[in-house]
């Protein structure tokens, strides 16, 4: 029997819903919201009442029965560090959303709407996969100051689904390959993924990696302590210069590949250099990965929005074609792999994680 999953996807500005019938879209929306509507809310746990009129509202304007559906997935939240997998949303999981243990996001509301129509249709509810996955070795928690322990924040939703994506399509177990994944969107995240476990990955929010469209990756630490303490910037600015507006955007004033590709081939010099200097951060980045695997590597696959571009792809291959072979699956279909996610608990391929 097929089984109907309604997911849902919040974001900071809009809601993304999807319907599904095992893997098939039925159809998906991506609901805006203006400034002046969110601006009404003093927290973002306070906006889950006027999300839920907007999905309702759109699912009965498609003349959608509620009641055909089986499962209901959110986009998992800033909860406590946990292992990769698919979640029921508990009452323990609720409250740390609702309270934001690991800090305020919009995807906090994935999982808290998920549950609160599940429950009014008795069917189960799910997250999977959220960014705070951490399946990192002690080793790679060593940062070199005790204080500042390296963390486990980064596309754990898309790297997971495309290691398992290529680990059925290679006719093997996910648990039994060793594979690089490289997300490159608006952060960058480059995973070892060893016998099902993600056992070192860079920071992707704040602080490590390549430097992406919008953020800084790991810049020199003793010349950010003194622009910290010149009495030139806020906490609040610095911070924005890290998440936000570093990258492609601190180089160049925009945050899309494709214009920074467009400039280089109209011979932007600060175009081609910034670009250059992009392949080759994330080519040291694999590089480092491969180690952390001893070489024993299955693919390295290339993911996210950016991996659409073919110049990206050529350039990274031509500095670690050596080190392995190349798969690339562009994109990151968050709805598609949050479906999933609860497909593999329902049809009794993985068991379904407690938080």
């Amino acid at each position: 029997m097929a089984i109907k999953s309604l997911i849902i996807n919040p974001g900071s500005t809009s809601t993304k819903i999807g319907v599904f019938e095992d893997e098939t879209l039925l159809f998906e929306e991506t609901l805006r919201h203006t400034t002046e509507e969110i601006a009404q809310y003093a927290s973002i746990v306070d906006q889950k009442d006027f999300r839920k009129e907007v999905i309702l509202a759109i699912l009965k304007e498609k003349n959608f029965d509620l009641k055909s559906l089986q499962v209901v997935v959110g986009r998992g939240g800033m909860l406590k560090p946990i292992p990769g997998g698919t979640y029921a949303v508990t009452d323990a999981l609720l409250e740390d959303l609702r309270i934001g243990v690991s800090g305020q996001h919009a995807s906090n509301l994935g999982g808290i709407l998920a549950r609160e129509i599940g429950d009014e249709l008795g069917i189960p509810s799910y997250i999977v996969d959220p960014v705070v996955v951490d399946e990192l070795m002690p080793v790679s928690r060593v940062s070199g100051v005790p204080e500042l322990p390296r963390k486990s924040i980064f596309h754990a939703l898309n790297q997971k689904a495309v290691a398992k994506r290529y680990a059925k399509e290679s006719g093997k177990a996910y648990e039994d390959l060793n594979l690089i994944v490289v997300h490159m969107g608006g952060g960058v995240s480059v995973g070892a993924h060893k016998n099902g476990k993600i056992v070192d990955v860079n920071n992707a929010l704040d602080g490590e990696g390549a430097f992406s469209p919008e953020r800084a990756g790991a810049v020199p630490a003793g010349d950010l302590v003194k622009m910290c303490f010149s009495g030139k910037y806020t906490e609040k600015e610095i911070y924005k210069k890290l998440v936000g507006n570093g990258g492609f955007n601190a180089y160049l004033g925009t945050n899309d590949a494709r214009e920074v590709l467009k400039r280089t081939e109209a011979g932007d010099a600060e175009a081609a250099l910034v670009f250059e200097a992009f392949f080759h951060q994330v080519s040291k980045d694999i590089g480092a990965m491969a180690t952390v695997l001893q070489g024993k590597i299955d693919a390295i696959i290339l993911t996210g929005g950016i991996a659409y571009g073919q110049k990206v792809c050529e350039e990274i291959q031509k500095r670690c074609g050596w080190i392995a072979n190349f798969v690339i699956y562009p994109g990151e279909d968050e709805l598609l792999a949050l479906t999933q996610g609860a497909l593999r608990v329902l049809n009794g391929e993985e068991e379904a994680m407690k938080y």
